[in-house]
């Protein structure tokens, strides 16, 4: 790739939203080139209008592309923010969320994947989890992670002059080269692990029984002392520059990880994303700021503090923590005179996860489903995206998008779009044109393949959705949705659809899994958990060294 100095310069003499550094167009799945071949004209008149608006911002923002702000909130049901409505019903409040979406635009159909790491890698590499083999849900030590051949949004917007940063979850791998500062990020700091670690394994949440069988019994009749995870023993949070020392933080050798010490991370994160806002700011380049919180998911009610809902759920109260969290967030904005220049999308990564639906109040409300269900409830998700001046204020969308597509759409944005990787396929789509000129006449996606783990689950195609069977061969034995009747998927049209749209479903399947035989889905990087954290704990070694062995008796 151009290295960024030269990069940096190379913006400021060609035409933003140009492409000369790839001469070759981005490779994409075999549903976008039957789209093209009748609407591409008009890409093309779009493509022109786009990089006119782009290129007035810029010239009206000192010659600088935007500020990208990312938020990616862990588990939120469709219409559980932003509509202070839909609160009421729930017995909560957003208010600053409800602001913010007043303020921009809400993308309607937002498809995520169906849990958290396979949504942060398809937002972060522009392309379906499963093409990097990061489908699964990991949530102790693997000795895996993000392989390091993607290349990241983070990542393209370095190669544009954009400084980095990320901040709070992170959970795409416990091996170095998957962290984000050696994945694109300048500076971050961010949990190794997610919240299954630091909320249910701990030694607040045995007590309580959130966790069961993990401790808190007469251990006589136990013969694996390995068999348990140990949350203290795991990594907690690290924090390094890019090409730097990376240490462990907030944790000292034999400490016990507690409900208390999660707070405290999460107000740390806050305070650092605000820190990081703040830094960015004052600096003459374009910055891209990750902020991925870990509330409003927590399960312990030991030391419980913050707002108190009518709802009384822990992960309602923690909810409206966050808003509280994120107001400071567009304050510091508006202090830091970013909030103009500034691209914010606020989003979450999943649907709610339902098993823990007593304890939170939550319950499908728009969609059927949750967290890990292929089903709309598990990646159908609130979806904002504020520009002032560039984005209408209240303002939505109803073309399907899907997290991918954020990758490609940034990217234009921020004039970085020549720097995407043309030697593999791209999932993301452009969507700057339906964004900025509130299209739904001529979008770029029509369709959905959604994944569970590693195998299609379903497919959405415009306002219908197959749920795949068993045998895919046979679409007409399939049941089909029409979302737009049927927002709980509880009464197939299969009869009325599947005379007709059986085979036309099993041509889009076949004509995705022919795609990826010719660009085929890449290994996930493997190698020993917590290497290069120079002050790793003794009791973290330890962890290691235990599940080397388990490993290991693999080849025995």
């Amino acid at each position: 790739m151009i290295r960024r100095s030269f990069a940096a310069g190379l913006l400021g003499l060609i035409p933003f939203g140009s492409a000369i550094a790839q001469d070759t167009d981005i490779i994409h799945d075999a549903e976008y080139y039957i789209l093209e071949a009748q609407l591409g004209e008009q890409w093309e008149q779009d493509n022109a209008a786009v990089d006119e608006r782009l290129a007035e911002f810029r010239e009206g923002n000192d010659g600088k592309p935007p500020n990208i702000i990312y938020l990616l909130i862990d588990d939120m049901g469709f219409g559980d923010m932003g509509i202070p409505e839909l609160n009421a019903v729930r017995g909560y409040e957003t208010p600053n969320i409800n602001a913010f979406s007043d303020e921009g635009m809400r993308m309607v159909r937002m498809y995520t994947e169906p849990s958290c790491t396979p949504t942060r890698a398809a937002f972060s590499t522009g392309r379906y989890a499963v093409r990097s083999t990061m489908g699964n849900t990991q949530v102790d030590i693997v000795g895996q992670g993000l392989p390091a051949s993607e290349v990241t949004l983070a990542e393209v917007l370095k190669e544009a002059g954009y400084n980095t940063s990320h901040v709070g979850k992170w959970h795409m791998g416990d091996i170095a080269s998957s962290w984000a500062m050696n994945q694109g990020f300048d500076y971050a700091q961010h949990a190794v692990h997610q919240q299954g670690q630091m909320t249910i394994y701990n030694d607040d949440a045995i007590r309580e029984q959130v966790s069961v069988g993990i401790a808190d019994f007469d251990p006589i009749y136990t013969l694996d002392d390995w068999f348990r995870p140990d949350a203290s023993a795991m990594a907690t949070v690290i924090e390094g520059e890019a090409g730097g020392p990376i240490r462990e933080i907030r944790m000292e050798p034999g400490e016990r990880w507690t409900a208390q010490k999660y707070d405290e991370m999460n107000a740390a994160f806050q305070e650092k994303a605000i820190e990081e806002l703040r830094r960015l700011a004052a600096d003459d380049e374009p910055f891209f700021l990750q902020y991925w919180p870990m509330i409003p998911i927590h399960n312990t009610r030991t030391g419980r503090d913050g707002p108190e809902s009518p709802n009384g759920g822990l992960y309602v109260d923690k909810m409206m923590l966050l808003d509280e969290y994120f107001g400071q967030v567009f304050a510091a904005m508006e202090d830091a005179g970013v909030e103009d220049n500034t691209i914010v999308v606020l989003m979450g990564d999943n649907g709610h996860f339902t098993k823990y639906a007593p304890q939170s109040g939550y319950t499908p409300m728009i969609f059927s489903g949750g967290k890990g269900d292929t089903l709309e409830g598990g990646v159908r998700v609130d979806a904002f995206i504020r520009w002032p001046g560039m984005i209408g204020p209240d303002t939505l969308i109803n073309n399907i998008f899907h997290v991918s597509d954020l990758y490609t759409t940034l990217a234009r944005f921020a004039g970085a779009d020549q720097f995407i990787p043309r030697d593999r396929l791209v999932d993301g789509v452009d969507q700057t044109a339906a964004i900025l000129f509130e299209d739904e006449q001529k979008g770029r996606r029509d369709h959905v393949i959604i994944y569970n783990i590693d195998k299609p689950g379903a497919i959405v195609k415009d306002k219908l959705k197959m749920n795949l069977p068993a045998d895919i061969k046979n679409g007409i034995l399939a049941d089909f949705i029409d979302l737009y009747r049927d927002t709980h998927e509880k009464y197939p049209v299969s009869t009325e659809v599947g005379a007709w749209g059986g085979n036309e479903f099993v041509r889009v399947l076949g004509r995705h899994m022919a795609r990826k035989e010719k660009y085929p889905d890449v290994p996930i990087d493997t190698g020993v958990p917590y290497q290069g954290i120079e002050n790793l704990r003794p009791e973290s070694a330890a962890a290691v060294e235990q599940f080397k062995i388990k490993v290991g008796s693999i080849q025995k």
